[in-house]
């Protein structure tokens, strides 16, 4: 599939993927005779979870950390169990990350509830927001 419909699916601009195909997190898969690029489903769930991580915080250099340890279990084949167990190591990381990271969210969001419920009682107190 090309560029626009990849935009489309994953919600990023083209702007972004090329970003992240400059980066090196996501490259096309191939390329048209007319030179478009073009991308699989492993490509468009390669630039999800890119999507996913950055509302997390997580650096381009996180991003590909985490991307090149799915990439290398992925296609295990080769890996001793030691090598395995590192990359799930990696992965486990990442999730405890997250996690932390969602957590700091919901706890940002509440205080974010409070304040706009504060601002709500505050127009009703005097009247002047109905």
């Amino acid at each position: 599939m090309q560029i626009g419909e990849v935009a489309a699916r994953t919600e990023l601009s083209l702007r972004t993927i090329r970003h992240y195909e400059e980066a090196g997190l996501v490259v096309p898969s191939a390329r048209s005779q007319g030179g478009f690029r073009l991308y699989t489903e492993r490509d468009v769930e390669r630039l999800m979870v890119i999507r996913r991580m950055k509302p997390l915080g997580f650096s381009l250099d996180e991003m590909r950390e985490l991307l090149a340890a799915t990439d290398a279990l992925d296609t295990s084949a080769g890996l001793t169990g030691d090598e395995r167990d590192a990359l799930l190591e990696t992965v486990r990381g990442f999730e405890t990350r997250a996690a932390a990271k969602i957590e700091e969210l919901r706890v940002q969001l509440s205080r974010a509830e409070d304040f706009a419920a504060t601002l709500r009682s505050r127009l009703g107190d005097d009247g002047a927001g109905t």
